[in-house]
C-alpha cells in the first residue's frame, strides 16, 4: 500500500530491481573504465541511491561468479570486469547446465525451444568453433 506524505500526496514505492539487473548494471559500469577502478567510482557513476556496500555486496558477487578481478588485499581494492553482460549470462547459463545430470536432455531441450534465427546463430557459432572442440567443460571462465 503506498504512504501518504504531508499534503496528501501519495509516496510510490521505489521499484524493485529484477534479479541480476544491479549486476548487469555494475559490469555495464565497470566496462566503461579504462583500468581497474575502485567500489566508491563505481558508486558514483551508478548513483540511484545505492549504498556503498550495496556496491561491495554486488562486486563481491561477480567476483565469486568469476565476472569481475580484483586487486591487492589492502585499500583500495581495484575492480576490473573479466566478463560483460553477455558473458555474465552465459556464466549463469553454464552453471545451471553443469548442476544438471542429464546435459543431454537439457541442451535438447534448450534448442528445442530456441528461435529458428537464435537456432542459426547456434548452429553457426559451433561451426565457426571447429571440430576440434571436445565439448568438454572448462573450467576456464568465458571472455
Amino acid at each position: 500500500m503506498n504512504a501518504e506524505r504531508a499534503g496528501g500526496e501519495r509516496e510510490t514505492p521505489a521499484r524493485r530491481r529484477g534479479q541480476g539487473e544491479l549486476e548487469a548494471q555494475v559490469l555495464s559500469v565497470l566496462g566503461e573504465a579504462s583500468e581497474p577502478v575502485t567500489a566508491a567510482w563505481v558508486l558514483e557513476r551508478l548513483g540511484a541511491g545505492l549504498s556503498y556496500s550495496t556496491v561491495i555486496t554486488i562486486l563481491t558477487r561477480l567476483h565469486a561468479k568469476q565476472a569481475v578481478t580484483r586487486t591487492g588485499r589492502g585499500r583500495p581494492v581495484l575492480w576490473e570486469p573479466v566478463a560483460n553482460e553477455a558473458g555474465l549470462a552465459a556464466l549463469r547459463m553454464r552453471r545451471l547446465l553443469d548442476k544438471q545430470s542429464d546435459r543431454d536432455a537439457v541442451l535438447s531441450s534448450f534448442v528445442s525451444v530456441l528461435s529458428s534465427h537464435d537456432e542459426d546463430l547456434l548452429r553457426s557459432l559451433l561451426a565457426e568453433s571447429g571440430p576440434d572442440d571436445t565439448g568438454a567443460p572448462s573450467d576456464r571462465p568465458e571472455r
